[in-house]
């Protein structure tokens, strides 16, 4: 079989996975969706507002995905949405949206930056720099397919 993943690619995709499910695992604990976390994860990160647009790119969450998450945290009061311009809207946290980002999507921050923290600067560089080649990489070849 002339496309069997070589070893390390088979790694690559077990630690791809186990992430996943790592981040998974925090979510259920803090209760909410995987899709509402990394929502409010976007617009925490960003100071408390982030333009829609932004957001499906940066969770890279579908937009069907995030229209029925945002449509559920606007119900419960977590956010809202703004005009932006003409074909814009910017999602914004209340302030009951604020405490709960800080205590849910805050919490995962702290301690992704408690590793990074923990690594050594040079590692830490070399980690996003072949992060970086590898999805570049990955771009360039999803063209030809």
């Amino acid at each position: 079989m002339k496309n069997k993943a070589c070893s390390q690619l088979k790694r690559f995709n077990f630690l791809f996975g186990e992430t996943g499910a790592a981040y998974h695992e925090m979510y259920l604990k803090l209760g909410l969706s995987d899709s509402a976390i990394s929502i409010l994860y976007a617009i925490l990160e960003n100071g408390g507002m982030r333009p829609l647009q932004e957001i499906c790119h940066y969770t890279g969450l579908s937009k069907q995905t995030i229209n029925s998450a945002l449509r559920k945290l606007e119900a419960e009061g977590i956010l809202y949405l703004e005009r932006a311009g003409t074909k814009s809207k910017n999602v914004c946290l209340t302030e009951k949206g604020k405490t709960l980002a800080e205590q849910t999507a805050g919490r995962v921050i702290t301690a992704e930056n408690e590793i990074f923290a923990s690594w050594a600067q040079e590692d830490v560089e070399k980690y996003l720099e072949l992060t970086e080649a590898y999805l570049l990489a990955l771009k360039e070849k999803a063209k030809d397919l």
